[in-house]
């Protein structure tokens, strides 16, 4: 049978073999570890560079309405807190003799959201100033997924580095919840100011 040396050897093969599993299973919990922890750094800095990456400056325009009527404009299409993609056009409108006008038209994907007019739209800064834009349409849109606002005295009061968060209700107790980035804010005053 055994020896008494072969039962040592075998319980200093077994000591030997033990602790070797127990090195490999110490490597394995820390690859492991490592492995989460580069996963986590990786989520972190491609989330910095999503968060970080500015939007995509809007398409400006120019057309004539009608002889001696031009309208200018700035449509960029933006996502809601729910994902859904709105056009988001700030016009102005010059027609001789007559004030300028700047409005702000909102369009949502036709069947996905109706606007309740006449509804104010609710515009805070990123100081956290309220301000509010009159209905356009009153009690009558073109069709019920467009939304238009006098933008007029709001754009005057915005600060160059402002954001902003548009706010309006919808139709079925549904809120209507857009943020503005910056560039395009500044989009919107260079429309105003330069053309």
């Amino acid at each position: 049978m055994f020896s008494k040396y072969g039962t040592c050897n075998l319980q200093t093969g077994l000591m030997r073999l033990c602790d070797r599993l127990s090195n490999v299973l110490v490597i394995e919990q820390m690859v492991s570890r490592l492995l989460v922890l580069g996963a986590i750094v990786l989520f972190l800095l491609l989330g910095e560079i999503t968060l970080t990456q500015q939007p995509a400056l809007a398409v400006l325009r120019q057309h004539q309405d009608e002889p001696g009527i031009m309208r200018y404009h700035s449509q960029q299409s933006l996502r809601d807190e729910a994902g859904n993609a709105w056009q988001v056009v700030l016009f102005k409108q010059i027609t001789p003799s007559q004030p300028i006008l700047l409005n702000l038209r909102l369009v949502g994907f036709p069947g996905r959201a109706e606007f309740t007019h006449p509804q104010p739209l609710e515009i805070t800064t990123a100081r956290g100033h309220i301000l509010t834009a009159t209905d356009v349409f009153g009690e009558e849109s073109p069709a019920p997924n467009v939304g238009q606002y006098n933008f007029t005295d709001v754009l005057a009061k915005l600060q160059v580095n402002d954001s902003l968060k548009l706010s309006v209700a919808l139709k079925g107790e549904q809120t209507l919840v857009l943020k503005i980035p910056n560039p395009l804010v500044r989009e919107w005053q260079w429309l105003v100011d330069e053309l």
